[in-house]
């Protein structure tokens, strides 16, 4: 499939991306589907392991059983935890680790039974004096109005991390224990108390309402990808919007791998002060999507959780659940998932290296950092213009750009798309 033509005429455009009209897919539907396509298997497991309970009846009556459980109001990133379980992205998992699997995960990236898993998926509270082994608790969500439940949860285990275990669990997933790092400062304020064990979700929390045509499970993007019948699906991670660097890595990397197709797969949850608002970005990529890709070639979905800021940690978990979604391949570029100098630039990259054979199927496209050459009028990967001086790229610091954006004065054509630039523009203002 070609994808040279990067411009197309506005009369001659069709809906790149897919909105479905039926959110929720029968279990029967979607293993069929599955088994007829054979789309890389889920991690860890032959299907998806979807917590969310699909039937509706047995969800109501859960709800209704809920209201007389013992209630707990957990953590933003323990309801991102339960969304990435209910949508079958944390397969095989049931549920919340307890102390044992995450301080294994901590130390070795697999859990005690031996699964490879590089982040602790935790509920932690800092009181749960009122609850033990055997309760069954209803999970109430920090992030919706009202608070209501998000899931329920079947007890195995209540257990306190002792300060030093949660410093030793940080400096081993973000590397440091900086509490200026905002990933360290959000895990350390949960508290030192971990509620273990399977949970049954009931809802995707404020994800469906939000962002009713982008937010989708892990079911329904395999579902997407096997009705388009793609074999190669290329993946790509964003928090941000996609200026001319980004949309050029996806076409090399489409290019190069032979793709059938892109899902540009956005974090719809919770980032750092400063970083562009999930719906702005949303509106910005789609733009970027319906101008300057084939038709039919992408996908724009985005999945409910907090950034980690977890820098080859997260990298990694990224990777693992771009598997579970059906994607083949997955993009890391430069400074995957970092924040400020915590991260050196490719360990994103490195840490792939040292995986023992077989803790993922998903295969990389590693990317240098990528730049508008002057020289050939066109992005490239830096390490691929060996010829070039720093002068001979155009380079904008990401604080040039918002100053720029800021003052309602658009980068570069080389740098973002005019219309991109626009919805920033736009929000900047605003």
């Amino acid at each position: 499939m070609s994808r040279k033509v990067r411009d197309y005429p506005a009369n001659s455009w069709q809906p790149p991306f897919c909105i479905w009209p039926e959110r929720q897919v029968p279990p029967s539907t979607v293993k069929r589907i599955i088994t007829v396509t054979n789309l890389i298997k889920p991690h860890g497991s032959d299907s998806l392991n979807p917590l969310f309970v699909e039937d509706s009846n047995a969800r109501a009556q859960l709800a209704k059983d809920a209201k007389a459980l013992t209630s707990v109001t957990i953590s933003s990133a323990a309801a991102g935890n339960a969304v990435m379980l209910a949508g079958g992205y944390f397969t095989p998992l049931n549920g919340y680790m307890n102390k044992a699997n995450a301080m294994s995960v901590g130390a070795s990236m697999q859990t005690t039974e031996g699964l490879f898993w590089p982040t602790p998926v935790l509920n932690l509270v800092a009181d749960a004096t009122s609850i033990q082994a055997g309760d069954k608790i209803a999970l109430k969500d920090p992030n919706v109005e009202g608070q209501p439940v998000l899931a329920v949860q079947n007890v195995e285990s209540v257990e306190t991390f002792s300060d030093a275990e949660i410093e030793t669990l940080a400096q081993q997933v973000f590397g440091t224990t900086d509490r200026d790092h905002p990933g360290v400062a959000e895990f350390v304020a949960q508290g030192n108390t971990a509620i273990a064990g399977p949970i049954e979700v009931l809802n995707y929390s404020y994800f469906e309402k939000d962002f009713p045509d982008t937010f989708r499970t892990a079911v329904q993007i395999r579902e997407e990808i096997a009705a388009l019948g793609w074999k190669r699906i290329v993946a790509f991670q964003t928090r941000n919007p996609m200026h001319r660097a980004h949309e050029e890595l996806c076409h090399m990397a489409m290019d190069r791998l032979n793709a059938d197709g892109l899902v540009i797969h956005m974090l719809l949850g919770k980032l750092k002060p400063g970083d562009i608002p999930a719906s702005v970005r949303d509106s910005a990529i789609r733009k970027m999507i319906e101008l300057y890709f084939p038709p039919n070639s992408a996908l724009v979905n985005g999945y409910g959780f907090d950034m980690l800021y977890a820098g080859p940690r997260e990298a990694l978990l990224h990777a693992l659940f771009r598997q579970n979604m059906g994607a083949t391949h997955f993009i890391i570029g430069r400074d995957h998932a970092g924040v400020g100098d915590y991260y050196e630039p490719f360990e994103a990259q490195e840490i792939f290296d040292s995986l023992p054979d077989g803790a993922l199927e998903i295969e990389l496209f590693k990317a240098d950092h990528t730049a508008y050459s002057k020289k050939l009028n066109k992005v490239v990967m830096m390490r691929e213009a060996p010829d070039h001086t720093k002068e001979d790229f155009i380079l904008l610091s990401g604080t040039a750009v918002r100053e720029m954006l800021s003052e309602g004065k658009a980068p570069p054509v080389e740098f973002s798309r005019p219309e991109v630039a626009q919805i920033l523009m736009d929000h900047y203002r605003t």
